[in-house]
């Protein structure tokens, strides 16, 4: 081997090493950044929903530092031009503000009003809880808006998603439901 040789492995070694950690790091923000938020805006101090363009914030990340700028958010278009202040509040704890970090913790240690279950592990993409109103009319909590959820959180009550589905299908198809008296073993087989 020639000393060129002996010379560009090494360079060429390092050059990939600091490209996969430069992906790595790209990577790691994308899925900080990634999801829908509840922020405070700090223009009426009012919740708002948004999302943060985390495919742009990896991107810089490859070639520089990630520059944060709003996807969307539940005030636009009227108030499109804003200066995305709230942004501050999501770069100081981005998990704090997640939708869904928000969902957990106010499910956490409740149970199904209905069927007394006691949330667990919440299976958030095929088995979401719902909340129910004062109507009793059900309703999953991915399908409130964002802007919306806490103000639902403080006026309605948690309800499984087992619950939810025969809540639904009761409201929907009252012609088809027979009610039969409470037992034990029918709820453990259905909870």
């Amino acid at each position: 081997m020639t000393l060129t040789t002996y010379f560009l492995i090494p360079v060429g070694t390092l050059i990939a090493t600091y490209g996969i950690y430069r992906l790595a790091l790209a990577f790691d923000v994308y899925r900080t950044f990634r999801g829908k938020r509840i922020v405070s805006c700090p223009e009426n101090h009012r919740p708002a929903a948004v999302e943060v363009d985390a495919t742009k914030a990896a991107l810089n990340t490859t070639v520089g530092t990630p520059k944060l700028q709003l996807r969307a958010c539940s005030r636009w278009p009227e108030r499109q031009n804003c200066p995305q202040g709230c942004l501050a509040q999501i770069d100081e704890a981005p998990e704090a503000c997640l939708v869904e970090t928000i969902a957990n913790g106010w499910y956490h240690g409740q149970k199904c009003v209905l069927c007394q279950k006691p949330f667990a592990e919440i299976n958030w993409h095929s088995h979401p809880p719902a909340l129910l109103n004062e109507e009793r009319k059900s309703v999953l909590w991915n399908e409130i808006p964002g802007e919306f959820l806490q103000d639902a959180m403080k006026t309605n009550r948690p309800i499984c998603w087992s619950c939810h589905i025969a809540e639904t299908f009761r409201r929907e198809h009252p012609e088809m439901v027979v009610d039969r008296p409470e037992s034990p073993l029918r709820m453990n087989l259905y909870h």
